[in-house]
């Protein structure tokens, strides 16, 4: 039998107070007064009690790419950022396009212990947009795969595709584009404007995100079948997805907090911290993409954390890879961002950052309300301290973070997955039944 907990006077994702007690890996009461003989006590006076964060992009680059991140590494990092379940995007070495690779990939993150690891499976074999990778071999294995993405590349072919999309159909899967049209961004750099061309730096225009988009929202409609756009970045995206949203077609999109918060005026001290695809836009892109998700538009926060060891970052920006670690400073830069600036509440960052990104997809086990009979898959969270970021708080392979240095708020104190513990007071765990 697991340990029990009784949570005091947790803030409910913002709202009313309330005692939660937690028993054999279940929410089994949330009221007043609540109290169990044995239990561990928690004091979560003044702590938001959210249900435990769904990273629908995340890069854990194993297998192949363990110099960067390994599933372990990766679970520890998400966990540190209050998140219960990640979907592991398949570019790694070799590819997610078959049922084998997705099987191993689960069972690392159920050997790791610390989240729900879900994979994601390519659309095309070897992420190449020539053929359709075997979508319903992955759908059915015991990974279950619903969601399937060639991110890091766009499925540029039309024909590719909407075949895809009719095949996914079947089992109610949904097709995760990279919007990039690659004739339009060979050789880009950063956003493409008045900065790259004082820069010199080959700009990557908001037309390549759009095009796509415009595109693809059509072929979902033609074929009646579920298309989610992976991070949004231009003001044109989010009034295409709004345009498409009013015919009925579905769609659904992500924006990352780095898009959120972060602008190309960053690029002037050639940091490649700061490189990122797509790129870091304007500032008016940035208050477009906070609107689009404020009013629904943009349906959830995904952090889009992709590690890379050091010298991939360590070098000229031209040379440098593109990609931000995110998954331990995604609340923290949500309410920065989102909820001190008004334009959300707590309830909403649940539904943006835990409900909504598990119905994508399809995890029922993941966003579950903070009621009797749920799993104990949560996170409290305290958003009153103020600090600045720095490596202690990254506990993945990597530290390609552009945020090392900058005042946040916010800390994530508890994160309980499955009613086993990962972080306690703040501090990352090594648990009974989580592997260090």
């Amino acid at each position: 039998m697991t340990e029990t907990f009784v949570l005091t006077g947790a803030a409910i994702e913002g709202g009313g107070t309330a005692d939660i007690v937690i028993a054999d890996g279940v929410i089994t009461d949330v009221g007043a007064g609540l109290s169990r003989a044995g239990a561990t006590v928690i004091d979560a006076d003044g702590l938001i009690a959210l249900p435990g964060l769904v990273d629908l992009h995340t890069h854990l680059r194993e297998p192949g790419y363990e110099a960067s991140e390994t599933i372990l590494s990766g679970s520890r990092a998400a966990a540190a950022g209050g998140f219960t379940t990640v979907f592991a995007m398949p570019n790694t070495s070799p590819v997610a396009d078959t049922a084998g690779v997705v099987e191993q990939e689960l069972a690392l993150g159920e050997a790791a212990g610390y989240v729900s690891v879900q994979p994601i499976g390519a659309v095309t074999v070897g992420q190449k947009g020539e053929r359709l990778a075997e979508l319903g071999a992955m759908a059915d294995s015991r990974a279950r795969v619903r969601v399937f993405s060639d991110d890091g590349f766009c499925v540029w072919d039309p024909l590719i595709m909407r075949r895809a999309l009719e095949y996914v159909k079947a089992f109610d899967g949904v097709i995760a584009q990279h919007a990039q049209d690659p004739r339009l961004t060979e050789g880009a750099q950063m956003n493409e404007g008045s900065v790259s061309a004082e820069l010199g730096l080959t700009g990557w225009p908001a037309v390549a995100e759009e095009s796509i988009i415009a595109r693809d929202v059509l072929l979902a409609e033609h074929v009646g079948s579920r298309l989610h756009v992976c991070h949004l970045s231009t003001a044109g995206s989010v009034d295409i997805i709004r345009w498409a949203k009013r015919r009925g077609v579905d769609v659904t999109a992500e924006v990352t907090p780095h898009h959120l918060l972060l602008t190309e005026e960053l690029a002037r001290g050639y940091d490649p911290h700061f490189k990122v695809n797509p790129p870091l836009r304007r500032e008016e892109d940035v208050l477009a993409v906070r609107e689009g998700l404020a009013d629904g538009t943009i349906d959830i926060v995904a952090t889009d954390h992709a590690p890379h060891p050091a010298e991939a970052k360590a070098c000229e920006w031209p040379a440098a890879a593109n990609g931000m670690v995110g998954l331990e400073s995604a609340l923290r830069v949500v309410q920065l961002a989102m909820v001190d600036t008004g334009m959300l509440g707590w309830a909403d960052v649940a539904r943006v950052m835990s409900r909504t990104p598990a119905r994508i997809g399809r995890r029922a086990d993941a966003g579950t309300p903070l009621t009797a009979g749920q799993p104990a898959s949560l996170t409290l969270y305290d958003p009153r301290p103020r600090r600045a970021f720095g490596r202690d708080d990254l506990h993945g392979r990597s530290v390609n973070s552009p945020y090392l240095g900058r005042e946040l708020p916010g800390e994530v104190r508890w994160t309980f997955h499955a009613g086993t513990p990962t972080v306690a007071d703040g501090a990352l765990l090594e648990t009974p039944g989580v592997r260090g």
